[in-house]
């Protein structure tokens, strides 16, 4: 009797919810087919919070044992299909698939899955949802969903009708679909498929991109240990949006108040001040300066990141300089230091789970999406990367080929992924290989980057020269930071780190961020004014411009980012002046000094 009000239960939900005339409507699409189905597959979207309001039980079966409580829906929906004549090809009540595809879950902690958690319950079968990154995919690859089989005995009864269905379940590989062991439970003989109604679907990836969050809700199938991975029958996947940051600090607000006459004063404080527990404050402010400028660059949206601001340092303080740019890379949500035993862009192998040939590793510049991609010396890096790093940086997407025959399939594919992200690197200005080398003589003001390719100096946006020797990064200071660090890391040295925190900085760049900006007339003018006088005098007859062709680009994303970081949603003209001299101070060290009339 339980089973019984179960399903009069299903059968009013289905129609209060509007669920029964979809059903209907698929039901028709089926009808109509010219093709012969084994199995006929149906969504149901199910509001847990609507379904336990009407009927507990039901609902508890649904949140708890949704495979036996599919089976619920399906009797329902067959009763329907027979009643209303709505299929006329359908034999069985096996031959109806039911997917129960989930809204939400109640916001518990009981129904989330936390792979730092031990033991992971995956054994349940039940609903979890689980949030986080895409790092790999596989391609988009066809499985069974359902399959007919027929007795080979053609004596037997069995060789006719639909007794031997094969339906797709949570966590199943298509080997566990589609086998030629089977045998006949009458007679044992073989079984033999009826290829004419084999039904066949794409998994989920079709639907998510790589590097993107979602949240995820689906039922845990298995655990691998050694690589802590967890397979899951998505049966509803929501794109996850990050709510936009409010407000910041209240020193930051005030400081904001003091500064306000000046269109400068804000973000020369904030660089001076930034980043004070591991540099004195007044050292690096022009790096610093930039690694801020680049950070509120970054993108908490789901969208296209147009903006970046790539960050090439040439320094001979590299352990400095590296943990500078690793405590930085913390304030946004998508920072990542990249591992040098592992791959920045994707890579290929074989997938180990479901049904896909091929596995595609996101790699850390997709995983990076929206943010940062720190990848350390560039020395470390070996020359065809390097390259690959030249070419994704110019063109801002990678393409990933996929050898048919490597990975048994009859022909080559190809796919490509846009890399949104900004890039940061630096070089060693006194590395020993260095100072081996026969210096040429340079144009004045003009760094020597003989190290790396010089067509890879110029795809980076942005430039920077730290040399600790010119009175902007006073020696001393620096070595009593580090003395009294080592002393005791926790203390906080400065007046500045106690007003201004770690916690205080990431909410100003997560509102800064979000701001969405747009140019006066007048910083537009002067913009395409300083970059049309900058590409005339740095052309030349051999050559041609010097200028890159994405150098307009960097122009406009640096006024914006300095009107982003002093909290302001309109580009003035004094963001474009600072862009022209960050950009200007850049151009020097990669052409050296030329006279620049504007």
């Amino acid at each position: 009797m339980s089973n019984l009000k179960m399903k009069e239960a299903a059968l009013i939900y289905l129609d209060r919810s509007g669920g029964l005339q979809k059903f209907i409507d698929d039901c028709k699409f089926y009808n109509d087919s010219k093709q012969s189905y084994a199995v006929y597959r149906f969504s149901i979207l199910i509001n847990p919070s609507d379904i336990v309001e009407l009927d507990a039980e039901l609902g508890n079966y649904i949140l708890h044992q949704p495979l036996k409580a599919a089976h619920v829906f399906q009797s329902v929906c067959f009763v329907a299909v027979k009643t209303l004549s709505l299929i006329g090809q359908l034999q069985t009540e096996t031959q109806i698939n039911i997917v129960l595809k989930l809204t939400h879950l109640p916001p518990l902690r009981s129904y989330s899955l936390d792979l730092c958690e031990f033991p992971l319950d995956y054994a349940s079968q039940r609903f979890y949802m689980m949030q986080g990154i895409v790092i790999a995919m596989t391609t988009v690859t066809k499985y069974t969903q359902g399959a007919r089989f027929l007795c080979s005995d053609e004596a037997c009864p069995l060789s006719k009708g639909f007794e031997y269905i094969r339906v797709h379940v949570p966590g199943a590989t298509e080997s566990a679909t589609v086998r030629n062991d089977f045998l006949c439970n009458l007679c044992s003989s073989s079984l033999q498929e009826d290829r004419k109604f084999r039904v066949l679907g794409d998994e989920s990836v079709s639907k998510m991109n790589i590097g993107n969050e979602y949240k995820i809700i689906g039922i845990p199938t298995c655990v691998r240990t050694s690589q802590t991975a967890v397979c899951i029958e998505a049966n509803s996947i929501i794109s996850y949006n990050p709510e936009v940051p409010s407000g910041i600090s209240d020193n930051f607000r005030y400081l904001l108040s003091l500064t306000s006459s000046s269109c400068w004063k804000f973000t020369a404080i904030l660089a001076n001040i930034f980043a004070s527990q591991i540099v004195p404050p007044g050292t690096y402010n022009l790096l610093k300066l930039c690694l801020l400028m680049s950070l509120v660059q970054t993108s908490d949206r789901n969208k296209e990141l147009k903006d970046c601001l790539d960050i090439l340092i040439m320094t001979s303080d590299t352990l400095l300089v590296d943990r500078l740019l690793n405590f930085s890379i913390k304030l946004v949500p998508r920072g990542i230091r990249h591992p040098v035993s592992t791959e920045i862009f994707p890579t290929l192998s074989r997938n180990k789970y479901g049904t896909g040939a091929v596995s595609i590793q996101a790699g850390s510049a997709l995983l990076a999406k929206g943010g940062i991609c720190f990848i350390g010396h560039l020395a470390s890096h070996k020359k065809d990367k390097l390259e690959q790093l030249q070419s994704v940086v110019e063109s801002r997407s990678i393409t990933v080929y996929i050898p048919g025959k490597k990975f048994g399939d009859d022909i080559n594919q190809q796919m490509t992924f846009p890399v949104q992200c900004s890039f940061w690197s630096f070089v060693d200005m006194d590395s020993s290989s260095r100072r081996n080398m026969q210096k040429t003589n340079t144009l004045i003001g003009r760094m020597d980057c003989s190290l790396i390719p010089a067509n890879l100096v110029e795809a980076f946006g942005l430039l920077i020269n730290c040399n600790e020797s010119s009175s902007s990064y006073p020696l001393i200071s620096t070595v009593q930071h580090t003395l009294k660090k080592a002393i005791d890391p926790e203390e906080l040295l400065y007046v500045a780190s106690k007003k201004f925190t770690t916690e205080d900085f990431e909410k100003l760049l997560a509102f800064a961020k979000n701001l969405n900006v747009e140019f006066s007339l007048e910083a537009e003018r002067m913009i395409h004014g300083y970059y049309l006088a900058s590409r005339r005098i740095r052309t030349d007859s051999i050559s041609g411009s010097k200028l890159s062709a994405s150098a307009l680009k960097y122009l406009v994303s640096l006024a914006e980012a300095h009107a982003r970081l002093n909290l302001r949603n309109k580009v003035l003209k004094e963001d474009v002046l600072i862009a022209a001299l960050l950009f200007e101070t850049s151009l020097t060290l990669k052409y050296g000094n030329l006279l620049l009339i504007c």
